[in-house]
């Protein structure tokens, strides 16, 4: 009889497919009230090398990490109207607290526009002060009605970054230099994901902002997911906190401003994206074990120089871990490691150490064969970064082959309906079309300029929208 698959296989059910990868790889389960998760330790060291990855990536325009409250006066939310109306239906409201009912209620987080604007309104006072940046690592509840582990999540943690400055210019430029060299360099180097990045219509961007830009990448089943946004805000909530400084000419004048984001979300990406039939593939950039130095049985020889290996490879710069539970199967073992997308595996067995070789097992192109001891400090680096290189073309390949150009709604549903993405041109599509497309679930997840750069505006002549369905 034939040995039945760790995983649901991705062709016979893509979401059962990852709620097995997610439970097996040992990545999160779900929590005690519904819609939440926890995150476990393996899940974890993926977001704490997501998080130091864009921390510094973050720091270098000049921001800098800050705490606000996780509960807010209910009262923030009327300064901004379409603000509050966007975050309603999510809103977690605080009503008692100390056995008593609050004077005012106060709301768990969703976004903290508010509570940020509200201090920044007290710390700007001239043109010295600006530019301000601040950026929190935190998180927040939005009320989510469809959960799934990583995707959608009642409480999630993410970064939010916040600046005030003297020009809309210098807000808007801002705006896209996170979305480009912030964001898009760390999801395209070090998540090895392809995306394309464009501008939100108005019916998809962030409420109480003027503009959004997004990063939209494909997953393994074709659909979209949105992998971070950056905004322009205007001054919308600079008028409602009346946030203002004194210029160099000495008037006073209401400060511009961005918010921009990524969240825990990006590991269910990292799932969806480079995921297989036998589990995780995580890239060798991001991962937070890049080699498992695998003892097959427990002789002390063997023993001895699998920790031998995996010193000589940490003193080389390599991310290792030694496996030496030898009182755990080997295959359980290497199946396990597997699962959880560790990109090499050396194993190390009695034979092995006779022959002065180890068997190296690559995750990401697959396939195993032995190599000379004495030649892995040398040669891993260089798979590593080859392992690299593959999952990002995989990853282009993808939404390559599988976006369509189409001129029509019914050929836009079509091509979105078998898997894939389309792309048609805004002027043909437009405000009608789009509200046409959410009738079959296929939403506009950005439009492009006809070079592939991101527009100026909505109504850019030659803007193309690329559509699909999403998570």
């Amino acid at each position: 009889m034939a040995k039945a698959p760790v995983l649901t296989p991705r062709a016979d059910d893509f979401p059962r497919w990852y709620q097995d990868l997610v439970n097996k790889a040992e990545l999160a389960d779900n929590g005690p009230v519904r819609g939440t998760m926890v995150i476990r330790p393996y899940g974890y060291g993926l977001w704490e090398r997501m998080q130091a990855e864009m921390d510094a990536r973050i720091k270098a325009t000049g921001t800098q990490n800050a705490y606000f409250p996780l509960l807010i006066p209910q009262s923030y939310f009327a300064r901004e109207a379409d603000h509050v109306e966007g975050f309603a239906p999510e809103l977690a409201v605080v009503t008692h607290g100390g056995g008593k009912e609050l004077e005012e209620p106060a709301v768990v987080r969703p976004t903290s526009e508010m509570i940020i604007n509200d201090y920044f309104s007290k710390w700007v006072q001239s043109y010295r002060d600006l530019p301000l940046k601040i950026n929190q690592w935190a998180n927040v509840v939005r009320w989510e009605l469809r959960p799934r582990l990583f995707l959608r999540t009642t409480e999630f943690l993410w970064q939010e970054g916040h600046t005030a400055h003297a020009s809309y210019e210098e807000a808007r430029d801002f705006a896209a230099h996170i979305q480009r060299d912030v964001y898009g360099e760390f999801i395209e180097n070090v998540l090895a994901m392809d995306f394309v990045a464009g501008r939100k219509t108005v019916k998809e961007r962030f409420a109480g902002a003027i503009n959004t830009l997004t990063l939209e990448s494909m997953m393994g089943d074709g659909k979209a997911l949105q992998m971070v946004t950056s905004h322009e805000l205007g001054q919308n909530f600079a008028k409602a906190f009346n946030t203002r400084y004194l210029s160099r000419e000495g008037k006073q004048e209401l400060v511009w401003q961005t918010s921009w984001g990524s969240t825990t979300r990006m590991i269910g990406a990292l799932v969806m994206t480079h995921g297989d039939d036998n589990g995780l593939r995580v890239p060798p950039r991001l991962a937070q074990i890049q080699a498992v130095v695998l003892a097959v049985k427990g002789d002390e020889p063997v023993l001895a120089k699998v920790r031998e290996i995996g010193d000589r490879l940490t003193a080389a710069g390599v991310r290792v871990h030694v496996d030496d539970r030898t009182e755990t199967p080997f295959g359980r073992r290497a199946v396990d490691w597997e699962l959880k997308g560790v990109p090499v595996r050396i194993e190390v067995g009695p034979r092995d150490l006779e022959n002065g070789t180890a068997m190296l097992a690559r995750r990401i192109p697959g396939g195993k064969e032995p190599v000379a001891i004495d030649s892995l400090v040398r040669l891993l680096p260089a798979i590593l970064e080859e392992d690299q290189a593959l999952l990002l073309a995989q990853s282009r390949e993808r939404r390559q082959a599988r976006t369509s150009d189409v001129s029509t709604i019914e050929e836009a549903v079509e091509a979105t309906g078998a898997g894939g993405w389309a792309r048609i041109p805004w002027a043909d599509l437009g405000e009608e079309g789009e509200a046409r497309l959410a009738e079959h679930a296929v939403t506009v997840r950005c439009l492009v300029a006809s070079d592939g750069s991101v527009p100026d505006s909505q109504d850019a002549p030659g803007n193309v929208a690329v559509v699909a369905r999403a998570y």
